[in-house]
């Protein structure tokens, strides 16, 4: 849009929506009665739902054959949806978990303990070496995901959603 290109109606619907899904899984879970381990579970499957549908929707709509159409509009934000839950399920239902949305933060946290750790003298932050192996297993397998989906979206195109929905089938069945 800034550029003077066509709008793209995905980034206008991406937040609105994004905030429509956390009011969604807020419901959810209050009408659900549930709580902690039972809660996650549940919104665990609410995000393997949302992620299976974005793959079956992309299998057989194509959506990455015209990245600006409807289809690939659609699909993003079922796929921001799921996004939300992932969010959502980590403040209700995991609250004391390391937050996945704000990677900067965490890099930086991360980085500047390490620094804290390594050196001789007094601490600058408090460095805690368990927040810290936290932050750097959250920061691996963060930078892990991007290479593993940046290979998958060159392989498989639209089958490429296959990764998150078995991964969190997995999370869901481990809960």
């Amino acid at each position: 849009m800034l550029r003077g290109g066509p709008t793209n109606l995905a980034q206008l619907l991406a937040i609105p929506v994004f905030i429509l899904a956390l009011a969604a899984v807020w419901l959810i879970a209050r009408t659900s009665g549930r709580r902690s381990v039972a809660l996650a579970r549940l919104l665990l499957l609410v995000q393997f739902v949302l992620l299976a549908t974005v793959l079956t929707f992309c299998v057989f709509t194509k959506p990455s054959s015209n990245p600006h159409g409807l289809t690939a509009g659609v699909a993003v934000m079922i796929a921001v949806s799921a996004m939300a839950c992932q969010y959502a399920l980590l403040r209700l239902a995991i609250p004391g978990a390391i937050s996945t949305a704000v990677m900067t933060g965490n890099l930086t946290n991360a980085v500047l303990a390490l620094m804290d750790l390594l050196s001789n003298r007094d601490s600058l932050m408090s460095a805690d070496r368990d927040k810290l192996k936290r932050s750097a297993q959250l920061l691996f397998g963060f930078l892990l995901g991007c290479v593993v989906a940046a290979a998958a979206v060159s392989l498989l195109a639209d089958w490429a959603w296959l990764f998150p929905v078995t991964l969190s089938a997995v999370a869901f069945s481990l809960r």
